[in-house]
């Protein structure tokens, strides 16, 4: 990484500036033009070095307070498939395999739900449940109880 390429990381670690050019506005903080950061932006993204640039939403300041994470033990030879078609709902916005941890943990399969109460969350637990039929055998919602700030990588601006 050169330092045009630390520079763009350092202006950006933030997130991008809520304007309607952002590009432009980090080129003018970092010295070079917008064609160039996004070039570089996307030539680090391909190296690896950055692994995405996506929008976070604080779902608490949307509204929605109750967030639960959603557990399932199911079984091994489907857990792909079902992630695959669960992590598709647009109201699921995490759903990956964790390994179990037998005997207190036997969930592998985690799907991150927001909701406004902790009902409208239990209602796509349920519709969830209901894609995965017989093939779960254990079920949990574990609701957050604070809000931990969301990071990336922080380097310090030389």
């Amino acid at each position: 990484m050169d330092e045009l390429d630390r520079k763009i990381i350092v202006a950006t670690q933030e997130g991008l500036p809520l304007v309607s050019q952002p590009y432009q506005l980090v080129a003018a903080m970092v010295g070079a033009d917008a064609r160039t950061v996004m070039q570089r932006i996307r030539n680090m993204q391909a190296r690896g070095v950055i692994r995405r640039i996506a929008a976070i939403p604080n779902h608490y300041a949307l509204g929605y307070r109750a967030n639960g994470m959603a557990v399932w033990d199911v079984d091994d030879a489907r857990v792909d498939e079902l992630g695959e078609r669960i992590g598709a709902l647009p109201e699921v916005s995490h759903c990956y395999r964790r390994a179990r941890v037998r005997p207190h943990w036997p969930y592998n399969l985690f799907v991150m739900l927001h909701g406004k109460t902790h009902a409208g969350v239990e209602q796509q637990a349920r519709v969830i449940s209901a894609m995965i039929g017989d093939g779960a055998h254990a079920h949990e919602i574990l609701y957050s109880t604070r809000i931990l700030k969301k990071a990336g990588l922080r380097i310090a601006d030389r």
